[in-house]
């Protein structure tokens, strides 16, 4: 397989490592995990939504965090749910479950994806726009941040503990030490 550009090569061996690592697949009856999943083949899917048959929209772009792990998927909508115009909504993952059809065979994989929101919560979730990507995008970068700090503290903590448990059973070996020399001069006395 060539590829004309290397960055989209590396961007989709990346979203490819992420939707192995975050396991877009719930292990339910209808969903059941396959361990391997194509993203340029997820793109496109059709997406249904729990209170209906009929397809609602299809998958429009997968958003991944600092962690390459799937964080959504954006939904194109189109004129499917009967709102006005285009609308490409933010389906955050553990909502959607992937399910498999001709998994066996990568030339006939096609996915379906179930949005576990009726047609109404789906219009209510946050709308794909350049002002949600800045925010979601600050936000998500300052929760990687706190955790990276809160994570260091942890560390030092962990660290200034284990040195302490360390003094101290250093101090009660050498009071073992010292009784046993003791004990061994008053038996030899």
């Amino acid at each position: 397989m060539t590829y004309r550009n290397p960055l989209n090569h590396v961007i989709k061996q990346a979203s490819l490592g992420a939707l192995l690592a975050g396991g877009l697949a719930a292990g339910t009856a209808m969903a059941e995990s396959q361990g391997l999943y194509s993203t340029s083949e997820l793109l496109g899917a059709d997406v249904y939504a729990t209170s209906g048959s009929e397809q609602i929209g299809d998958v429009e772009d997968i958003l991944l965090d600092n962690d390459m792990q799937v964080r959504a998927l954006v939904i194109d909508t189109g004129d499917l749910l009967d709102l006005q115009g285009d609308q490409h909504f933010v389906i955050e993952s553990g909502k959607f479950t992937v399910e498999t059809q001709d998994g066996n065979s990568l030339e006939e994989i096609d996915y379906r994806v179930n949005v576990d929101l009726s047609e109404e919560e789906i219009a209510e979730q946050p709308q794909y726009t350049n002002d949600w990507w800045k925010n979601a995008r600050e936000g998500a970068q300052q929760a990687w941040e706190d955790t990276k700090e809160g994570a260091a503290s942890a560390w030092e903590s962990t660290q200034e503990g284990a040195s302490r448990a360390l003094d101290r059973i250093g101090e009660a070996l050498e009071n073992v030490g010292e009784r046993t020399q003791e004990a061994a001069k008053r038996s030899n006395e």
